[in-house]
Order: structure tokens, then C-alpha cells, then sequence
């Protein structure tokens, strides 16, 4: 079985502006090249907003450099950016921006879900870009739930989920830079199934809510991760001890100096002074 080199779990909550209160489940600040292409991962659990009129969320900010993917299993977010991309994404969607060159954006609960109230549960991850696209044209991949495929797992109602990549000749809609797949699904109480990654790719299984156990041998809380051996040919195994929400990650590492602040991820620090030029002479666009 494919072999545990890492598992990292965290209770500790924060806002992000005043609409999402996430979890970091992990982050390069941390764990660099171990998490490549992957950066970071938040998860804001089902939690309960009362009715308003006045959306919550975060408000114009810059990115460069990278790719945010925001999937929604619970509410609705309205995002905005400055190179027109926008759109509603609804339970089951998953948006995926790529920041490139650099944009503004903002991200907000939708108006509907804002005057109705009620719970909103999401998981947004950053892409690392690989140096030579880190400077392309910023766009928006709005992906609907419809479009996604979906695998049966068993006949208890597992099922998984291919956004990105391929799984068993499913193959997912979104559009990325590297080689990178991105499935997420459910496990449902003492079902247990066998995942393959590609060998040499970066492996994160990230459980949500629930409990599994992996490989017969570990196990696993909700608001965890576990990283495996990227050398390993073999299959990890999940079992289910309750019912597990759970998204993995796999992606060919890029192998290049990664170089971060904030909301910027380049690969030297002379590429982060000059983003936050740029950001300051306006070359970020302007949201309408």
C-alpha cells in the first residue's frame, strides 16, 4: 500500500473577511516543495449565517501568480473579478481562477443566500503555476455540478467526483497548467475503496468531516490531511469508521524555487516586489 510519509490536523479557525471562517489544513509556509504544485487548502465547515441584507464576504483583493479553486458543497458565493469573470456558484459547483499575471477579485455570499440565511460549507485550494505560465492572461473555468462526472463507488452510496485530471476514464472539465487531478466524494459508514495515483505525483488525501481509516492502519479525524510517498506505485486504501466527506489531490511536483507573501506566490523575491508594483500602479485592472 501507497506509503504515509505525513498526517497534520487542525482545529484552529480564522476569518477571512467576515464571511468564511476556515480552517488552513495545510499551506507551503509550512510544508514548500513536500505540498507542490498545491499551496494551500481552507476549509470553512458547515456553519450557520443568520439572514441580512448586506452580503458577507471579501472584498477586492489582488492575486498573482497562481490558481484559487473554490468548490461549494453548501450555500452560494458571487465572485467578481477585474478581467470579467464572475459568476454564482452554486452547491456542488466549483470555480477555478487562474490569477496569472494578476487580477482583482472579490467573493462575497450571493444575494439570495444573504437575504434567506443559512448554512454554507466550502473548500477553496491555491495551484501553484509552473515560472513559465505565472505570467499569463488571468481567467475564470465556472464549473457546474452537472458537468462533473460522477463515479458510483459502491452500492451504499459512495461516490467520487472528477473535477480535474482523470479517474478510471472519467475525465474531469477543468483546464490546468500542469498535470493535476482533483477528485472529491463521499464515504459512506464501513465501505472501503482503493485509490491510484500517478507515480511521481505529489499525493494529498484531505478528509473533511467524518472518520477513515488508511491503509488498515491509520486513523483519520475530520480536518486532516494525509501526504504519501510520491515514489510509491501502490494504491492507498480508505475505510470509512463514519461517514467521511473527502477531496484528493494529486499533481506532477514543478520543482521550482516557490516565493510567497500574502496574495502573491512567485518563484524569487525580486518577482514579489515587483507584483506588488504593479499592483500599486494599477496594472491589476479595476473592478466595475
Amino acid at each position: 500500500m501507497k506509503k504515509i510519509i505525513g498526517m497534520y490536523h487542525t482545529q484552529q479557525q480564522h476569518w477571512v473577511g467576515d464571511g468564511f471562517h476556515v480552517r488552513t489544513l495545510f499551506s507551503y509556509s509550512q510544508l514548500g516543495q513536500s505540498l507542490s504544485p498545491f499551496l494551500l487548502l481552507d476549509y470553512a465547515a458547515p456553519e450557520y449565517f443568520s439572514p441580512t441584507k448586506t452580503p458577507r464576504g471579501v472584498g477586492s483583493h489582488p492575486h498573482r501568480g497562481f490558481e484559487t479553486v473554490t468548490l461549494a458543497y453548501k450555500g452560494e458565493v458571487a465572485h467578481k473579478d477585474s478581467r470579467g469573470g464572475g459568476g454564482t456558484i452554486q452547491t456542488g459547483d466549483v470555480q477555478w481562477m487562474t490569477a496569472g499575471a494578476g487580477l482583482l477579485h472579490e467573493e462575497f455570499h450571493s444575494e439570495a443566500f444573504s437575504v434567506q440565511g443559512g448554512e454554507l460549507e466550502m473548500v477553496q485550494f491555491w495551484v501553484n503555476l509552473p515560472a513559465k505560465d505565472k505570467m499569463t492572461e488571468g481567467k475564470y473555468q465556472a464549473i457546474r455540478a452537472a458537468d462533473i462526472p460522477v463515479i458510483k463507488l459502491d452500492d451504499a452510496g459512495s461516490y467520487l467526483r472528477v473535477v480535474a485530471g482523470e479517474y478510471i476514464g472519467n475525465v474531469g472539465p477543468a483546464r490546468t497548467f500542469s498535470p493535476v487531478n482533483m477528485w472529491d466524494g463521499v464515504l459512506t459508514p464501513h465501505q472501503q475503496h482503493a485509490f491510484q495515483a500517478p507515480q511521481g505525483h505529489t499525493t494529498l488525501l484531505v478528509v473533511l468531516s467524518g472518520e477513515v481509516e488508511v491503509n488498515g492502519m491509520q486513523t483519520v479525524q475530520a480536518n486532516s490531511i494525509i501526504l504519501f510517498d510520491r515514489h510509491d506505485e501502490q494504491a492507498f486504501v480508505m475505510h470509512a469508521n463514519a461517514e467521511a466527506k473527502f477531496v484528493i489531490l494529486t499533481g506532477e511536483p514543478l520543482n521550482e524555487p516557490i516565493q510567497g507573501y500574502g496574495p502573491f506566490v512567485m518563484n524569487t523575491q525580486q518577482e514579489i516586489m515587483q507584483a506588488f508594483q504593479d499592483f500599486n500602479n494599477g496594472q491589476f485592472g479595476e473592478m466595475n
